[in-house]
């Protein structure tokens, strides 16, 4: 891989890319690599080392089966499955207090397994790890990239890269990081926040029984429980909790706190014990309407963050990624214009109708099962009866969260772009 501080530094000239990723975290990564074999020149700019990168931790991700194809036609899921990945089989969805549930299997709709849990760490890794690998990408990391100049034919990006000014020209600039850095603002992209009244509060907890590969969604009055399974009988555990509980929850004892998650669940997982370390985050929906400005492109948390309720943010970024990856592959090898407005525009119609059913579906959740209204409870329940004794509603409901149904792409069917 070439050394970009010094290409950089040695010469007067800007160094142009093709494509510039800003973001080197799960989603920046995966499209880079996706990239790969494009025959672009890309770069990934990512201000943490892979070490302290807050996507790489030992928090856990539910990858979809179409994330575990798309991973397939990078050439990246050997690495990743020869870690400690597990699959989800079945998932159980009930009501606290009430009569509504309903089981999915991976029967239901023919596939090995619904999910795969996987450590973020593990991603992380094995993406990286491609990341340096490679001859057609250049990772600049520690890199901040402090402003974002939009031309007619390209962007010119000042890059602060190990303590050294760089300048570069792209293409295309595509922005992976999250929201996290101010250029969506800068460039004019504007994001629409709404802030959820709970936090998810976030640990591992071990069972006194076997898991086989079954995963719970249980919804309390505050929010959904998730319990994902996990190695060695434990479950990773997101429990969405009120704003106002969550500080005394967080300063619980261990035992005080098995006991509260025990009350709030129940014992059908069987009995809780020996709980990780407990993180806290606050939940928020964020919409981009127009993700496009210019020859920049925002694709992930930084068009779109919904809830985690059934597991859909980080695979509705990934399935960004393989249409993006697609898209921008089919137009290099055409030579075609890779940021043209008409190929930008396209994308975005692609995009727009599952980002908006997966914004709204995940949402419409949360109101519905955290509404304290009879009416309300009563339906919810006579709908979750439903989706139970009507094997056509339920494989239509897995279809959709599972994936199945969103455009399909090379990656998604697990092959690779070229």
């Amino acid at each position: 891989m070439i050394q970009p501080a010094a290409a950089a530094a040695d010469s007067p000239k800007p160094r142009r890319y093709d494509v510039v990723i800003v973001g080197g975290g799960l989603v920046g990564a995966s499209l880079a690599v996706a990239l790969e074999t494009s025959g672009l020149s890309i770069a990934v700019m990512e201000p943490r080392a892979s070490r302290d990168q807050p996507s790489f931790d030992e928090r856990t991700v539910a990858l979809t089966y179409l994330a575990r194809q798309i991973y397939t036609g990078m050439g990246v899921w050997a690495q990743i499955a020869a870690h400690q990945v597990q699959p989800i089989l079945e998932i159980h969805i009930s009501d606290r207090g009430h009569f509504g549930m309903t089981h999915l299997r991976n029967t239901d709709v023919g596939v090995p397994a619904l999910g795969y849990v996987v450590a973020t760490r593990v991603l992380g890794e094995a993406l990286h790890q491609r990341l340096r690998q490679s001859a057609a990408i250049d990772l600049f990391c520690p890199a901040e990239v402090e402003r974002v100049q939009p031309r007619a034919r390209d962007n010119l990006l000042t890059v602060c890269h190990r303590q050294q000014a760089v300048t570069l020209q792209a293409g295309l600039v595509v922005l992976a990081d999250g929201g996290r850095s101010n250029l969506g603002a800068q460039i004019g992209v504007q994001a629409r926040r709404t802030r959820y009244p709970q936090n998810a509060i976030l640990c591992f907890v071990q069972t006194d029984r076997p898991h086989g590969g079954r995963a719970y969604e249980r919804f309390t009055g505050e929010g959904p429980l998730a319990l994902l399974p996990h190695c060695d009988h434990r479950y990773a555990v997101v429990w969405s909790t009120d704003r106002q509980q969550t500080a005394a929850r967080m300063a619980l004892s261990d035992t005080a706190f098995m006991q509260a998650l025990q009350r709030a669940f129940g014992a059908r997982a069987g009995n809780f014990s020996r709980p990780s370390a407990r993180n806290c985050y606050p939940l928020h929906r964020s919409k981009i309407e127009r993700p496009v400005r210019g020859r920049a492109l925002s694709i992930g948390n930084a068009a779109h963050i919904v809830h985690p309720v059934a597991g859909q943010g980080f695979n509705l970024g990934l399935r960004d990624v393989a249409v993006l990856a697609e898209m921008l592959h089919q137009a290099a090898q055409q030579r075609q214009d890779i940021a043209s407005p008409a190929l930008l525009e396209r994308y975005v119609a692609r995009r727009r109708r599952e980002t908006a059913m997966v914004g709204g579906f995940t949402d419409g959740l949360i109101q519905l099962f955290c509404s304290p209204r009879k009416s309300v409870q009563f339906a919810r329940n006579i709908g979750l009866a439903g989706v139970e004794l009507l094997p056509p509603i339920k494989r239509l409901l897995l279809r959709h969260t599972l994936g199945l149904a969103a455009s399909p792409t090379r990656l998604g069917a697990g092959l690779p772009l070229a």
